[in-house]
């Protein structure tokens, strides 16, 4: 909410600066219009990693942090307003790609010598005959990369003119996009007869990916003003909110159970939008 009350303060101090355009005397805002825009996107990924035995889907480890997923936008809108007076109601749909990305890495703590069986969170250990073959459990590494691939909103507007050529509004509707996700999990088994000095130690990973498309919810505000005939400039702020993607993928790390580790990933997908544009209104003053 501290980012949707920002952006709005932000682009509300915009209605004091000057158009710096030559407008017609008259001018209204009826019509359909459509333009092009480019931007800058502030997403964030609320992020649950967690670990599990995957016979008895026991919870090994968990983890949640935020992890930003920033990058350039850039695409397109089309749309129509409807003018009473000062006030201005529309309605618009855009489309746009996008560069936002970001990573988060959890680790399933590894074991200590302090007590057997040396057992890690995830991993199980080795009881050596002798006290230098003890091993303990290694580490497990669950790394995920997510990216905003595209996106897009409907939405409503309405504003209002400060000038014939000025107006500001506010802007909602339907957001949805789609999320992709990938990871990658690494660890090391320990094999070998326990109280022996026969102990194996094997590398073990995977990867796996995931794209999901996601509806959820937008709110906004902007500011266009007229720059000569039908072409119109704007700066424009959104809050986006995808809702939560999720998948879960089974490892070939073996558990202290002797099962396979399970990891599962959970994210609430979320957006800053500031962009500019241009749009041409089609038909006369």
């Amino acid at each position: 909410m501290k980012r949707i009350l920002s952006g709005i303060v932000c682009l509300a101090s915009l209605i004091a600066a000057d158009a710096h355009a030559a407008p017609p005397a008259v001018y209204n805002w009826n019509g359909f219009y459509a333009g092009l825009n480019l931007g800058y996107s502030w997403g964030n990924s609320s992020t649950t990693q967690s670990f599990s035995d995957s016979a008895s889907g026991a919870l090994l480890s968990s983890g949640t942090s935020g992890f930003d997923m920033t990058g350039v936008i850039g695409g397109g809108q089309a749309g129509y307003n409807w003018q009473r007076m000062n006030w201005v109601f529309g309605v618009e749909a855009d489309f746009q790609g996008s560069g936002q990305k970001g990573n988060n890495t959890a680790v399933c703590a590894g074991g200590t010598l302090a007590a057997a069986p040396f057992n890690g969170a995830c991993t199980p250990g080795h009881i050596g005959d002798t006290a230098p073959f003890n091993t303990p459990g290694v580490p497990v590494v669950f790394g995920l990369n997510q990216s905003l691939e595209w996106f897009g909103t409907i939405r409503g507007r309405v504003g209002t003119t400060f000038t014939p050529v000025i107006l500001g509004y506010v802007t909602g509707g339907l957001a949805y996009g789609e999320v992709s996700t990938s990871g990658a999990v690494s660890g090391t088994n320990i094999t070998g007869p326990q109280g022996t000095n026969v102990v194996v130690l094997t590398s073990a990973a995977t990867s796996f990916g995931d794209r999901s498309t996601r509806a959820g919810w937008t709110l906004g505000c902007g500011l266009e003003g007229l720059i000569g005939a039908n072409w119109s400039a704007r700066a424009e702020y959104l809050y986006i909110d995808l809702g939560t993607v999720s998948g879960t993928a089974i490892t070939p790390v073996t558990s202290p159970s002797g099962a396979s580790v399970a990891v599962r990933y959970s994210s609430h997908v979320t957006d800053n939008i500031f962009r500019v544009g241009f749009n041409y209104r089609f038909g006369g003053l």
